[in-house]
């Protein structure tokens, strides 16, 4: 096995299935050095399956898996990944700076402790109990234990579940400077805002298949819905009965529309308020165009489940 120069992980062709339900469905998957991959998906798309196979922890039924051009099961391979998953169960009365000097200390070359938790934002934690923490610190001192070994590629699954929007914000900063560096960061989230903030390419997986793949920018490409906000004396009501209006929502005194002719409708609204103000057109974000995608694919799986029966 030898996976591409550019490439430290990979999944060529694999199928995978549990029982009756096909969880990969001949998923192809690319994971290149500094590049931070938020891999996307509806629960049961195949994002979690795709990862332990990655991580080694599950065999493919078909296809072939790699992992810096090895069998992900090589130690040598697995020397350099960090992993934070969505749930770990840590030895309760350890204090923090234990934790970190037993993680390090597996590795060859890991981070000093005080550079881990720099990193992680944990430093008035070192000499708290593991089990002391609430849930949000728990996740940084996961972080923290994810990339003390210094990881050429980090898997980071649901990181700031229960974090503050502080705490959020200074893990964000810390993935940014990973990648930086020359890590591969493969992100699952379902906080779309911070797959829009943070990937610099986006799989989009529905039913064990990748659907896209490419850029945030790419995947907004494939959805025509324009967001216009104004402040205006037209009610929802009004506006949600014009025939190129999808929605309309009023948040905090400002109209908000969703729409594929944003042209029209808003030579519309300045025709109908001359005093209209504030208006704003923007582009669908990244939710919009994740709920069309996957809303199309699982159209698409009913229409041939029913072609079959």
């Amino acid at each position: 096995m030898n996976t591409s120069a550019s490439c430290v992980a990979a999944l060529r062709g694999v199928c995978k299935r549990y029982g009756r339900v096909e969880a990969l469905r001949g998923i192809d998957l690319d994971v290149r050095p500094g590049e931070l991959l938020a891999a996307l998906g509806p629960n049961g798309a195949g994002k979690s399956t795709s990862i332990a196979l990655l991580l080694g922890l599950i065999r493919p039924d078909a296809g072939r898996v790699e992992l810096f051009g090895m069998d992900p099961q090589r130690i040598e391979a697995r020397r350099r990944i960090g992993v934070m998953l969505q749930s770990a169960v840590l030895p309760p009365t350890l204090r923090v700076r234990e934790l970190l000097r037993l993680t390090a200390s597996y590795y060859a070359n890991p981070r000093s402790l005080a550079d881990s938790a720099t990193l992680a934002g944990i430093e008035d934690l070192l000499e708290r109990p593991y089990g002391k923490l609430s849930g949000g610190q728990q996740r940084r001192v996961q972080f923290a234990l994810a990339l003390c070994g210094r990881p050429r590629l980090l898997f980071l699954d649901e990181p700031t579940v229960g974090m503050d929007i502080e705490a959020r914000q200074r893990l964000w900063s810390a993935m940014r400077a990973l990648v930086d560096e020359g890590c591969a960061v493969v992100l699952t989230t379902h906080y779309l805002e911070e797959a829009e903030a943070l990937a610099d390419r986006v799989s989009v997986m529905a039913r064990g298949r990748v659907i896209h793949e490419g850029t945030v920018d790419d995947l907004r490409a494939r959805v025509d819905v324009r967001r216009i906000r104004c402040v205006t004396a037209l009610t929802c009501e009004q506006v949600r009965a014009w025939p190129q209006v999808s929605d309309a929502q009023l948040h905090e005194g400002r109209l908000q529309i969703a729409t594929v002719d944003a042209e029209d409708v808003v030579r519309r609204l300045l025709s109908a308020d001359a005093d209209l103000a504030q208006l704003e057109v923007q582009r669908a974000g990244l939710a919009e165009a994740f709920t069309e995608l996957t809303r199309d694919a699982e159209a698409a799986h009913a229409e041939t489940e029913r072609e079959v029966a």
